[in-house]
């Protein structure tokens, strides 16, 4: 896992202006980067490696990373990066980025992943930017100012009825099978449905545009969630305090749920969603 590296010294907050250029430059990076991997992905006829147990790697992953990474340092070069497959530059402020989430579905040729970025400055999430190339969708929010699809507003669903509810859970090898299923019980026993659709960023994007009423993982790391969790929040959900947890180093788990069903999520899950 690569681990960020906190600065010796902390820097100003970003002025409006300086986050102004970056909220621009991420919907065309974004959207970039997508392309490039549904490019590879339509000219792919399979292959990856194994990082770990279920964990999938692709040449692609490494490209799509690289193309972010090159492309930020020229056009902010102040800014620290943290990438799943290149390690991080220490940094105050922050790009946060997952090439390719959802990379299992993808080497197995499923056309259901994501581009998933966040900025990050001291500690809270300024920016947040998920892009499905396959369907063209952007999901994209800023601290403050909501959450959009394609540029139209998206709000949270209003289901209160756990027997109306549709939620995702993603797992991690981190945690025991026994704790995964202790949590399944309890939200099938309230009537819940639950999906796996193996991009935990799309999932959580998802909660933000009212297609699924919570996602919850047990254990995420920063790349996963940041962008999502700042959608949902932004869409008017409930989400835990990642951030206050060692996320820098260690990741935690993840919760963000649609206001009717955030008490019954953290109940089943343990983890606490404000």
């Amino acid at each position: 896992m690569s681990a960020i590296v906190q600065p010796a010294t902390r820097t100003p907050a970003l002025s409006d202006a300086a986050l102004d250029s970056r909220h621009r430059a991420l919907k065309d990076l974004v959207r970039e980067a997508g392309g490039i991997a549904q490019q590879a992905f339509e000219a792919s006829s399979g292959g990856y490696e194994m990082k770990g147990p279920q964990d999938f790697l692709t040449e692609t992953d490494a490209a799509v990373e690289k193309f972010i990474r090159d492309r930020l340092a020229t056009l902010f070069p102040e800014d620290g990066f943290v990438g799943e497959e290149s390690g991080s530059a220490p940094g105050d402020i922050v790009w946060v980025v997952d090439p390719i989430d959802g990379t299992a579905n993808f080497a197995r040729r499923i056309p259901h992943y994501c581009i998933s970025i966040a900025l990050a400055a001291h500690d809270e999430v300024l920016l947040g930017a998920i892009y499905d190339p396959v369907h063209d969708e952007l999901y994209f929010a800023r601290k403050g100012r909501g959450a959009t699809r394609n540029g139209s507003p998206i709000s949270v669903s209003g289901v209160t009825d756990p027997q109306m509810a549709c939620v995702e859970m993603g797992w991690s090898v981190r945690i025991s099978n026994a704790t995964y299923l202790d949590v399944f019980s309890k939200i099938l026993a309230a009537g819940v449905n639950i999906r796996r659709a193996a991009t935990g960023a799309l999932g959580l994007a998802y909660v933000a545009d009212g297609r699924s009423d919570a996602y919850a993982e047990l254990h995420m790391h920063p790349w996963d969630c940041l962008a999502g969790l700042l959608l949902v929040r932004e869409a008017g959900g409930k989400v835990c305090d990642y951030l206050g947890v060692d996320w820098r180093e260690e990741g935690g788990g993840v919760l963000a749920a649609a206001p009717g069903l955030a008490g019954l999520m953290s109940e089943a899950t343990g983890i606490v969603c404000r």
